[in-house]
Parts: structure tokens; C-alpha cells; sequence
């Protein structure tokens, strides 16, 4: 690390603790040459995630995107903002662990895994439109099946 001072490159870490919430980490250097102090961040750098559309074709993965989408399909219901920021913080994470590519697929049954949980109604909103639902069968198979994961196996 060069000094910003002296533009030595023997500095020492003084001192080192976690930063924005564990984010980074800060780390208090001083110059071996002219003895100024610095402070420098360390990051980790994160892969860019890929998201593949079912027309092949490729784009950045946006995370608001799923945000958005679980606010609509919550909207009336009792599910805070809060909850809804962890459901996307999870498929984000859920979807970093699968790689640098993966299909919209993959994120939407990733939602409709955690939306099931959170919240039956938001679940069948979501789904209505993740599944393209045209007809009323369509909610009422839905239905069977939330019906079925939800019984206790044994």
C-alpha cells in the first residue's frame, strides 16, 4: 500500500476493525517513512450474478426487480417492508451460492418457496402471474398443491 503523504510503499497496519456493518473492513495504516496515518477499506468483490431469460438471453440480475414484484403480490396484506427485504436478500444469496449464471426460473421458484411461507395469498398472486394463470383451475390446482406441501409428512 503506498503512502497517499510520502508515495512510499512500506506502510504497517495499525489498527483494524469491521465497517459498515461488517460490510468492510477499516484498517488504520502509517507510513514506515514519513510515519503519516491513513486509513484504507477492504471490500470483498463480488462476482456479477447473470440472469439467463427464457429467450436465451442474458442480463445483470436486478434485485429490485424482485422487490417490486413481491410488493405487489403482498400489497394489503400484513407483510412488512422489512420481510420483504429479507425474501430478496435470501433468493439473492440462494442465487450467488448457484453461480455467476442463473435461469429467471431458478428466481422465481426460489420467491414462490419463501412467499409460501411468509404468506399464502401473497404466494398465489405471485404464482398467478410467475405461472401465466388464465383460467380459475389454474388457482384451484395451485391451491391442492399448497394444500399438499403443507400437510405434515409421516
Amino acid at each position: 500500500m503506498f503512502c497517499p503523504s510520502c508515495h512510499a510503499d512500506d506502510t504497517k497496519v495499525v489498527d483494524s476493525r469491521l465497517a459498515e456493518e461488517g460490510v468492510s473492513i477499516r484498517r488504520r495504516r502509517q507510513c514506515l517513512t514519513c510515519s503519516y496515518r491513513f486509513t484504507t477499506f477492504e471490500r470483498v468483490e463480488e462476482v456479477p450474478l447473470v440472469v439467463v431469460k427464457s429467450d436465451g438471453s442474458h442480463r445483470a440480475f436486478d434485485r429490485d426487480k424482485i422487490v417490486f414484484g413481491v410488493l405487489a403480490a403482498t400489497k394489503g396484506r400484513s407483510v412488512t417492508a422489512a420481510e420483504v427485504e429479507h425474501l430478496a436478500t435470501a433468493v439473492e444469496d440462494e442465487m450467488r451460492l448457484l453461480g455467476g449464471e442463473v435461469t429467471t426460473s431458478q428466481i422465481g421458484l426460489s420467491v414462490l418457496d419463501r412467499l409460501r411461507v411468509l404468506d399464502e395469498v401473497a404466494y398465489l398472486r405471485f404464482a398467478s402471474v410467475y405461472k401465466n394463470f388464465d383460467a380459475a383451475a389454474d388457482f384451484q390446482s395451485e391451491l391442492e398443491l399448497l394444500s399438499k406441501l403443507a400437510e405434515p409428512s409421516g
